[in-house]
């Protein structure tokens, strides 16, 4: 940590396991480096969020051009807020603020409040930055407005910027909306539902969190995080294993994957018992067990039957408050109907059986009320066209006008019972 002769943070630097933080105050050069001017940027590359523009609590989904590393996990898509954050978990919930987030400045905003505020990103193929530019916090207007970004770099690099920051963060009232400064990932797993025993609920679990310091965050001031090598950029046995990583990296054969068994794919780390596959073994032992056994895309997954996700619920400490973020409903071309998709995965099974007794309970009815129907007025055409069509051994009947203007019909017998007449006539 380098101080300035007033006792002012210059650089601050923190290994976080997972990235490297650096925080570098308004008088450093690099802090205006690293500023990413969107104004002079290639206008056809530069876009403004009409909606997160006008609106208050919204999010919208925005497909990137390039993958971007998030903690070892390649992403092409990414959720804009109107929050001063950017959610970055592949399956929406209604707690956008609670983790999986990059946050330059999570606050209470207002981008609607004002004409001049708006909701920039620019994507050059090589850098992706989210700009929240001359937004308000909402009941507190009167401070001014707050300019910052975030810039996500094809490398892994996240930038925070401040242009203008009017007021000091801690002062930020967190009583209508979570208050954060930092990133955070978590993972999801499957559990079985109490209320449904054969369906299962996501749990959202938190397993890295880094926090800034909210006073250091000033106008002109950045903050560069470098990500640092994770167990997932191991392809092989050999790499994996004599890997001298922080982690405790663990080699799983099934999955032909390296990971700390902390990662977005616990689940299935869990599901195929990476853990006790690798405990005491060598990529030897793998090797010969891969010759003496079937291939391991041959095996079963655990994957293969029904499942129906009923809920989503979440187990994160520390929440300061419920987000009532709405993703925004125009958004689908962007990729929001397929992260919905996981959440409403077998539900088109009951869906169909209830459309299917719905609709056999309508038709039903419709019968019996036609059959009533045509009873109560045997003169309608509905009535007529079922008689004039009726089967040939039903009786005839002939429709006649009283003299007093009344109708009353009289039934014609069949052939039958015309020789039955005839023949007792004769008789």
């Amino acid at each position: 940590m380098d101080t300035l002769p007033d006792n002012r943070t210059r650089v601050v630097e923190d290994n976080h396991s997972y990235y490297v933080s650096r925080l570098y105050g308004p008088s450093e050069p690099r802090s205006r480096e690293l500023w990413v001017d969107v104004a002079e940027a290639n206008r056809s590359q530069v876009k403004i969020h009409t909606i997160l523009s006008n609106t208050h609590r919204q999010a919208s989904r925005v497909v990137l051009s390039f993958d971007f590393p998030f903690y070892g996990h390649l992403l092409r898509q990414i959720t804009i807020a109107t929050g001063g954050f950017i959610f970055m978990g592949d399956v929406i919930h209604r707690m956008l603020t609670a983790t999986q987030y990059v946050a330059p400045l999570m606050a209470n905003f207002n981008p609607g409040y004002s004409d001049n505020s708006t909701v920039v990103y620019f994507d050059n193929g090589t850098v992706f930055v989210v700009q929240w530019d001359h937004v308000y916090l909402q009941g507190w207007e009167d401070r001014g407005s707050f300019t910052f970004q975030a810039a996500l770099h094809r490398d892994g690099r996240i930038v925070f910027g401040y242009k203008e920051i009017p007021m000091s963060v801690p002062e930020i009232s967190s009583s209508q909306h979570p208050v954060k400064t930092g990133l955070s990932d978590a993972f999801m797993i499957l559990n079985p539902s109490p209320d449904v025993p054969e369906s299962r609920r996501r749990s959202i679990f938190e397993y890295h969190r880094i926090e800034l310091d909210p006073s250091k965050i000033t106008s002109m001031s950045a903050v560069e995080f470098t990500p640092l090598p994770t167990c997932l950029q191991h392809r092989s046995c050999d790499a994996c294993m004599s890997s001298d990583l922080s982690f405790n990296c663990s080699w799983c054969h099934v999955l032909q994957r390296c990971s700390s068994g902390f990662d977005r794919y616990r689940q299935e780390w869990m599901d195929y018992g990476c853990a006790q596959e690798a405990e005491g073994r060598t990529c030897e032992d793998f090797q010969d067990e891969y010759h003496n056994s079937a291939s391991p895309d041959t095996s079963f997954s655990p994957y293969d039957g029904d499942l129906t996700t009923t809920s989503s619920s979440l187990f994160i400490d520390s929440l300061t408050t419920e987000d009532d973020t709405k993703l925004n409903p125009y958004a689908g071309g962007d990729g929001l109907q397929n992260n919905l998709s996981p959440k409403t995965k077998g539900t088109p099974v009951h869906l169909g059986t209830i459309v299917g007794i719905v609709l056999a309970v309508l038709l039903v009815a419709a019968i019996i009320l036609a059959g009533i129907y045509i009873n109560g007025h045997p003169t309608s055409n509905a009535a007529l066209f079922f008689i004039e069509r009726r089967p040939h051994h039903w009786p005839a009947m002939k429709f006649r006008s009283h003299p007093d203007h009344s109708t009353y019909a009289e039934v014609e017998p069949s052939g039958h019972e015309k020789e039955g007449f005839m023949e007792a006539e004769q008789c």
